[in-house]
């Protein structure tokens, strides 16, 4: 049963609020395993009470299943079957590299050889500039 473009959005956002809590709580990450359901109500998730639910822990470096559109599909495969899969992977790695003085210096506004830096403004206000 292939969701409109309404169910989706809202289907996208509860799994997303459910990925970002499972990144940022262990206490939620657990309960997502020990009782899934209630985990995912209370992201917006809302199931049938006769279906199944099963978690995937997926690194998504090794399971391409991790993808977006492929969620979608068990979200659409479990309305139609009642059997829910949802894959939940480890949290992103953030990058914590350290920027130089030379980078840093170039966007606080050094721009290159020392001289002014060109502001470009995002909106006609031209407030920035």
């Amino acid at each position: 049963m292939a969701m409109d473009a309404q169910q989706r959005t809202e289907f996208v956002n509860a799994y997303t609020k459910t990925l970002i809590t499972a990144w940022s709580s262990d206490e939620y990450r657990a309960r997502l395993k020990s009782d899934p359901r209630s985990a995912l109500e209370e992201s917006g998730l809302t199931l049938p009470a006769d279906a199944e639910i099963v978690i995937v822990s997926a690194d998504p470096e090794t399971q391409p299943d991790g993808n977006l559109d492929v969620q979608v599909g068990l979200w659409e495969a479990g309305l139609a079957s009642g059997r829910f899969e949802f894959h939940v992977p480890d949290a992103p790695v953030v990058e914590t590299a350290e920027l130089s003085e030379s980078d840093l210096s170039g966007l606080s506004g050094g721009g290159k050889g020392g001289g002014p830096t060109v502001l470009t403004c995002c909106c006609p206000c031209s407030c920035c500039t």
